[in-house]
């Protein structure tokens, strides 16, 4: 891909999500209630409750999108913050041997692909990512019941990323 299209693309990207950071534009954090949560942003692809009693609401752009938005609310259904998900703020959080899944999972969200890890015989979540202007694939893979997290992998893409001499 040339250099220009990828610029363009990171601007386009970059102009989306920024976007997208209120969550909506008629939502508040505060004031906003669950229900007009999924108005404006629509049914979850997935719904989880933290241990602090917080619900995370995730909203991938599609099966292995770069871009998942994460409303929260606190248990009386009052938006706290809509946030990207998918950025290294968030998967810098996850430590290999130490993360468990649900922790994981509480931090990303839905992968966008699972698969079974020769290795270790537990799954391999993938999730498409955004790093250093480039598409790459976030890899965590779980120990053998599935509970914790065993290794985390960054690897470029090199179909949309120009491939190894761009």
């Amino acid at each position: 891909m040339p250099k220009t299209w990828r610029s363009f693309l990171t601007a386009a990207l970059a102009t989306a999500l920024g976007a997208c950071a209120s969550g909506g534009p008629n939502l508040t954090p505060g004031q906003s209630t669950a229900a007009e949560v999924e108005k404006s942003m629509g049914r979850p692809a997935e719904k989880i409750t933290t241990a602090a009693g917080e619900s995370v609401w995730f909203y991938p752009t599609a099966p292995n999108g770069i871009s998942t938005r994460a409303a929260r609310m606190r248990a009386d259904g009052t938006l706290i913050a809509v946030e990207e998900r998918l950025t290294p703020e968030y998967w810098s959080k996850i430590v290999p041997g130490r993360t468990t899944a649900k922790e994981a999972r509480e931090l990303l969200g839905p992968p966008g692909g699972v698969t079974v890890s020769r290795m270790t015989k537990g799954d391999q979540w993938t999730y498409k990512v955004m790093a250093e202007n480039r598409f790459n694939y976030l890899t965590l893979t779980l120990s053998a019941d599935n509970s914790a997290v065993t290794k985390m992998e960054i690897i470029l893409d090199p179909i949309y990323s120009g491939g190894a001499g761009a």
